[in-house]
């Protein structure tokens, strides 16, 4: 299993999954909000939808953003990011999505399996290579 370069690193991994899954979240509920306002004809919903689109646009950005410097560090794919390129043979998808499945597994289990090289990741902190080299000597 292989491990993360730095806290920061981990940060942004966890960062870009809550931004995801808030992505995920916020598309349906931003369509009920504007279906609800157009159905009721009422300008407060209207209103309350037009700010549930921008923040959907908003957490989009910041989640390209985010998700392109969040990398596997075997493969050195961005995993959350939309790349155009060949998966695993052996890479499982959630409700039709592999970022979807890496991102839930980022926040609730702190690993995650690439889906484009397939090798686990813990959401640790790799130990420096000259603190491994002294251990070993010891």
């Amino acid at each position: 299993m292989h491990r993360l370069k730095s806290q920061l690193t981990i940060y942004r991994f966890r960062f870009a999954a809550v931004l995801f899954c808030a992505k995920h979240i916020l598309f349906p509920v931003t369509c009920v909000i504007m279906a609800w306002a157009i159905m009721m004809r009422d300008q407060r919903i209207a209103r309350l939808g037009i700010l549930s689109i921008s923040l959907m646009v908003l957490v989009v950005i910041l989640q390209w953003i985010v998700a392109a410097r969040a990398s596997c560090p075997l493969c050195m794919t961005a995993v959350l990011a939309r790349k155009h390129c060949r998966t695993h043979r052996h890479a499982r998808k959630l409700l039709g999505t592999y970022r979807l499945r890496v991102a839930l597994s980022i926040l609730f289990k702190n690993t995650f399996c690439c889906p484009y090289c397939c090798e686990s990741t813990a959401m640790k902190v790799r130990p420096k290579s000259h603190e491994s080299s002294r251990a070993r000597r010891d």
